[in-house]
């Protein structure tokens, strides 16, 4: 009878999650053969890494290591740019956002585990001196526990929760990538922003010159009364606006080198070394498809996580529902105690199994709240995941006409741009010839000089809208046709 209610009180207390205080104090006067005890232990413990390592790889196949794959490189190398295609590669080996982007799958990973170990049995064991007695004896004791804890899944509920982790780490990885597409398209932006400011600064800086010698020729034709003050005035206040415009290009230009810096993870000092290519060596030639089919915007990271956020929603709601269902659980013990009456160390031994059946009657509405609440989380991310396939159909086809329109536009500043070129032409015929000042010859140099500019702010356009396109596919247009 006395070993039955010492079994028992153990047992209670190791279902209760409270096991010392009830050993402390325990001096166990049973020996018996603990063969089989052990080996039920030893059979839990080494079930354990098989199964984990079985789901572990299943993991690591969601999971892209080789972040060029987010990016498309090929598209990249389809400009035939060597100093674009190194920012790229420094921009996905470099960049701390997209670290941080990477980082936060790494953490999501490792809360599955954490979640999925729910699924699994605790296994423990502790060491316990203690010293106790009655009034006419006291004894020591020195006891090694072994505790094992198992919720019985029969209602999947834990699998279920370690599912809805499962897909917060899949929407992770879409966060991860669409940083990565972000990074680069901002990348290629900024270059060539930077390739176009080049150009516009050398070209201002004729136009300054032309202005300059306009500014002075006008003054001696004032002097011989050929031109008015006002006339003298307005070309000062054009030679002042150009060196004005001349500066802010300037600055423009030290603003893109600093962000470019960043985005490649260098120092904003080192901008200097930052190279690029010379804007006429830039071919461009429209490559954009007669028409793209509406399902380019399944593989967005948007939408897919929208996609796979609505399917941890419904999981979540399915969490809800089981946790109106009892908790079961499956508890053993086994206890040494190697310090036996007469104070010499010999092993004695006891052990316990035993289960619970717990359901909560009553929480205050707390779990029919927490479900309503899940299903409401659940229209909600129907409504993301529907608005986002909106969205992204409209911006990939804003991408599609934007670049369209552009390059409409460019074409017609190139027939302009050559018109302007014959009428200089004839202009600079007709001063050889005597008929034109050199005034008249500066001036139609400038207008020419204006509209080549407007030609290389469309020309870098159309290649920034082209990126717009590629990063509103989610890097999926044209993977491999070549920009010739």
């Amino acid at each position: 009878m006395k070993k039955k209610i010492i079994a028992g009180l153990l047992l209670t207390s190791f279902i209760s999650m409270n096991t010392a205080p009830a050993l402390a104090f325990i001096h166990l006067g049973v020996q018996k053969d603990s063969t089989n005890n052990d080996t039920k232990v030893e059979k839990v413990k080494t079930e354990k890494p098989k199964k984990e390592k079985h789901k572990k790889t299943k993991w690591t196949k969601l999971r892209v290591e080789n972040k060029y794959d987010f990016v498309n490189l090929p598209w990249w190398e389809a400009f035939n740019d060597d100093y674009l295609n190194d920012y790229i590669q420094r921009a996905v080996e470099h960049n701390y956002s997209a670290k941080v982007a990477s980082l936060a799958v790494d953490e999501y990973f490792q809360s599955v585990k954490a979640q999925r170990a729910n699924e699994l049995p605790t296994v423990g064991a502790g060491f316990i001196p203690g010293y106790g007695g009655t009034q006419h004896n006291s004894d020591g004791s020195m006891l090694f526990p072994i505790m094992v804890n198992y919720e019985a899944d029969i209602f999947l509920k834990n699998h279920d929760k370690t599912k809805s982790v499962k897909k917060t780490y899949e929407a992770s990885i879409q966060d991860e990538r669409a940083a990565y597409i972000s990074i680069v398209s901002a990348v290629g932006t900024t270059y060539f922003n930077i390739v176009q400011l080049d150009q516009l600064i050398e070209t201002q800086k004729h136009i300054v010159k032309l202005r300059d010698e306009i500014y002075h020729q006008m003054l001696i034709s004032n002097r011989e009364g050929v031109t008015s003050t006002s006339d003298v005035v307005k070309a000062n206040k054009a030679l002042v606006a150009g060196e004005a415009d001349l500066i802010d290009l300037e600055k423009a230009r030290v603003q893109a080198l600093n962000q470019l810096a960043v985005l490649i993870g260098e120092s904003p000092a080192n901008i200097d070394s930052l190279k690029r290519a010379d804007y006429k060596s830039i071919q461009y030639k429209y490559n954009m498809p007669e028409s793209i089919s509406s399902e380019i915007i399944t593989q967005r990271p948007d939408y897919l996580k929208a996609e796979i956020m609505l399917q941890k929603a419904g999981i979540d709601v399915r969490v809800a529902k089981k946790e109106f269902l009892p908790s079961i659980n499956i508890g053993g013990l086994a206890l040494f105690n190697v310090l036996n009456s007469s104070g010499n160390l010999f092993p004695n031994f006891i052990w316990g199994i035993g289960g619970s059946v717990v359901e909560t009657f009553f929480t205050g509405g707390a779990k029919m709240a927490n479900l309503k609440m899940n299903k409401v989380k659940y229209e909600r991310m129907l409504d993301t995941y529907r608005n986002t396939n909106l969205t992204s159909i409209q911006e990939v086809n804003d991408a599609m006409y934007t670049y369209k329109y552009s390059n409409d536009k460019y074409n017609q500043n190139v027939q302009n741009l050559k018109l302007e070129t014959k009428d200089y032409n004839l202009s600079k015929h007709m001063y050889d010839q005597g008929i034109i000042s050199k005034l008249d010859l500066n001036q139609k140099q400038e207008n020419l000089l204006t509209i080549d500019n407007l030609v290389v702010q469309n020309k870098i356009a159309c290649i920034i809208d082209s990126i717009g396109l590629y990063k509103a596919t989610g890097a999926g247009v044209n993977k491999t046709k070549k920009l010739d």
